[in-house]
């Protein structure tokens, strides 16, 4: 029998909501569940593990997230997880634990219903040791379903972080041309003026866009002045893309957003990922191989 119950899950939850609250942009599950566990006194109960090794800490957390997802309180994309307006208003609607969690399965429930498919599943559900009970239901496969999609991010951005700054550059002038354009230049080893790659949309560069690329593979975020840096190197019929795999800040995604004389497109490695997968087939045999990916098929949830 579990030995956990509404009250202790809504506290863990909304233990969650306060550090997704502050993290507005979004943060790692990992960290967020580490950041957790040091804000939580554990029972013995929740700091054991299942036969498999999972801690129950985690899993029960982690069933808890599936409903507050489906009730539109939280966004998971890529092993990030965010708080949504609805959340931020129902953290602070409800601030007894117990009818925080409970409200979060009535949505969840309300949702399965809504579905083709209706299994009947009670509150308590989403915290009970599956393993031990012998059953995978919604909860469970779409647990199992994040922690896949996490791990498989994980190693993508550590494989990215990892590459070697002028193999990097090949990959997306690769991408690029199987995107249709003519990379007709690649930044050598050694001093670039802050241009890694110059890319056409016709064979011989005679019809504008001239578009010049910027590749940083580095984790922190490119701030507001990095971007404008790169713009002055902008000319009237120049487009500009600007990839970092670890990101932009804020200010500087609003400056990118606002340009009227200079055009720019910036590349996160979420985008540079999901174009990866877009034009995988498209890629030449020695493009693809820089990050061959397999794709693997199992059960997921429904949407």
């Amino acid at each position: 029998m579990a030995e956990t119950n509404a009250r202790r899950t809504g506290e863990l939850l909304r233990k969650l909501f306060e550090i997704l609250i502050a993290n507005p942009d979004g943060i790692r599950a990992r960290d967020a569940l580490s950041q957790l566990v040091s804000k939580v006194q554990l029972t013995p109960y929740e700091a054991g593990y299942y036969q498999r090794g999972a801690r129950r800490f985690e899993k029960i957390v982690r069933f808890a997230t599936v409903d507050v997802v489906k009730a539109g309180w939280m966004l998971k994309t890529k092993g990030t997880w965010m708080i949504t307006e609805d959340g931020r208003d129902a953290y602070k609607r409800l601030p007894d634990p117990e009818m925080f969690y409970r409200e979060g399965s009535r949505l969840y429930r309300a949702w399965k219903a809504s579905q083709p498919s209706k299994v009947e599943e009670d509150d308590q559900a989403a915290v009970e040791d599956v393993e031990a009970e012998g059953r995978v239901g919604e909860r469970e496969v779409t647990r199992t379903f994040e922690e896949a999609e996490e791990e498989a991010w994980q190693d993508v951005e550590r494989f990215l972080l990892q590459m070697n700054p002028y193999d990097l550059q090949e990959l997306v002038a690769g991408l690029l041309r199987a995107m249709g354009y003519h990379a007709a230049w690649v930044a050598p080893p050694g001093k670039d003026g802050g241009v890694d790659i110059l890319a056409f949309s016709d064979p011989l560069g005679t019809k504008p866009p001239r578009i010049k690329v910027q590749v940083k593979r580095q984790q922190q975020t490119v701030s507001v002045d990095g971007l404008r840096s790169f713009l002055a190197l902008l000319g009237d019929e120049d487009v500009g893309i600007f990839l970092n795999i670890g990101g932009f800040t804020r200010d500087a995604q609003e400056e990118a957003r606002l340009q009227e004389t200079r055009k720019i497109t910036l590349l996160d490695v979420e985008r540079l990922f999901d174009l990866w997968v877009e034009y995988y087939s498209k890629l030449d045999d020695v493009t693809r191989r820089r990050m061959p990916l397999r794709p693997i098929y199992f059960l997921a949830p429904s949407d």
